[in-house]
């Protein structure tokens, strides 16, 4: 167990400093900061989400929830909407241009990874999606909050 926690510990570092912090998404476009690309993914996922539904998700204060989507409205890459279940509390929704900025990082990200790894077997590779989507549902479960996911990708590199 110690050797699986020092490698958790070691790809969370490599994850925030390394390797996705040097990827840029297009000539002249700024990543989006990592709390920016969490949420907008969360709702990119989930579809239109309340601050409590969203600290709740990331199991944050809201108060904390609500400086960094705060911050996110400024920028127009969410917006605030009516709940369309027609509760009383506002719900954020990823913009146009929230989607387009987040396919943009994604597909920067993906191609890093894509050097990162392109010593990698295609069976080597679909072994670490693998395992790393049964270790993240498996805290998702314990934690009672799992992140919607798409169908799993077909043959091939995975998604």
């Amino acid at each position: 167990m110690s050797r699986i926690e020092r490698e958790l510990m070691l790809l969370g570092r490599h994850a925030s400093m390394g390797s996705a912090g040097r990827c840029r998404p297009t000539e002249g476009q700024e990543r989006l900061e990592r709390s920016a690309y969490l949420l907008l993914s969360r709702l990119d996922a989930a579809g239109p989400m309340s601050i409590g539904q969203l600290a709740e998700a990331f199991r944050l204060d809201c108060s904390t929830v609500n400086r960094q989507t705060a911050v996110i409205l400024k920028t127009g890459l969410i917006e605030r909407i009516l709940d369309p279940d027609g509760g009383t509390a506002r719900r954020l929704r990823i913009t146009d241009e929230g989607a387009r900025r987040l396919r943009l990082d994604r597909e920067a990200r993906v191609r890093n990874l894509s050097g990162l790894l392109d010593e990698w077997s295609p069976r080597e590779l679909a072994t670490l999606a693998r395992v790393l989507t049964r270790f993240n549902t498996t805290v998702e479960r314990h934690e009672g909050e799992p992140w919607p996911r798409a169908e799993a990708p077909g043959p091939g590199l995975p998604s």
